[in-house]
């Protein structure tokens, strides 16, 4: 089995304590290995997906018959899209804890492999009643996108419509359920709400989980443009101007450093009169010579 590469500083230890009692049914050099890998998998789930991958699939290999490198193999699957392995990993690990809470995002698989009327099925089962408020969240969020896979927007609007909504508390989960009812309003036409939702995303939103001010500085009809980014107009028109600028500098300074001619110089025609002058009074004392026509 190929063996990936894992930094020095990556111990086991950093996985939470539960996982690590979960590991403790292995050999304790096979235990250390699967915990560093689903450490790894935690560290690139979100920057480096397919990477995560390989690692999850290494732990899985190792020790498919733990619950928790069942479930790390499933997210790792689902951010990569494989949502038919994604689905089957969390299956697996969810009949080994028995625990409730991979419910929304097995149903959110059913809507990744084409299938929304699957996932608004698991909505209405009971197992969502043992979620905590979170959960319930999380599992109102995929009933909604379900609604817009089937076309129904305005129901997926109303599917939003909760008392966590609601609530002026903030919570890990407020602004991403302010984002998807704001862009659920803004789908069937009510931009003005829509603005307003996109706003108390942004006032929830202190981790930047959302672009909700991008959403709503492009209803606002304001556009951001990177300075540094050499391919927008702006950029493109002050190099332009930069070009002109120098141009003319350079221009003024070869006029600067050029020899006049004595045609533009009125100091040199002065003393070319004067010089003609003095070369006619002298013809006029010259006496004329034997060789010279009289008149």
């Amino acid at each position: 089995m190929r063996r990936l590469s894992i930094p020095e500083d990556v111990t086991g230890y950093e996985l939470d304590k539960a996982v690590r009692q979960e590991l403790q049914s292995l050999p304790k050099t096979l235990a250390e290995d699967v915990a560093k890998n689903l450490v790894m998998v935690a560290r690139l789930l979100d920057e480096d997906a397919p990477r995560a991958y390989e690692h999850a699939k290494v732990a899985l290999r190792l020790a498919s018959r733990v619950g928790a490198v069942r479930e790390a193999a499933g997210f790792a699957a689902y951010h990569t899209g494989k949502y038919q392995e994604a689905l089957a990993e969390f299956r697996a690990a969810r009949r080994m804890s028995g625990r409730p809470d991979l419910w929304p995002v097995m149903a959110d698989c059913e809507r990744g492999m084409g299938r929304p009327e699957r996932a608004l099925a698991m909505a209405g089962e009971p197992e969502v009643q043992r979620l905590d408020k979170a959960g319930q969240v999380e599992m109102r969020l995929v009933a909604a996108g379900a609604r817009r896979d089937l076309g129904q927007p305005d129901a997926a609007v109303v599917t939003l419509q909760s008392p966590e909504l609601a609530s002026a508390s903030v919570h890990p989960w407020t602004a991403r359920l302010r984002y998807a009812y704001a862009d659920a309003l803004l789908e069937v036409g009510r931009e003005e709400d829509a603005r307003e939702w996109f706003a108390k995303a942004v006032e929830a939103d202190h981790e930047g989980l959302t672009d909700a001010s991008d959403r709503l500085a492009e209803l606002d009809g304001i556009e951001f443009t990177d300075a540094l980014d050499p391919d927008s107009e702006d950029a493109e028109e002050d190099i332009e101007g930069e070009v002109e600028e120098d141009a003319e500098g350079s221009v003024g300074s070869e006029v600067g450093d050029a020899d006049f001619t004595d045609e533009d110089d009125p100091a040199a025609d002065e003393d070319d009169s004067a010089a003609d002058e003095d070369d006619s009074a002298a013809d006029e004392d010259k006496p004329v010579g034997d060789d010279e026509p009289r008149a």
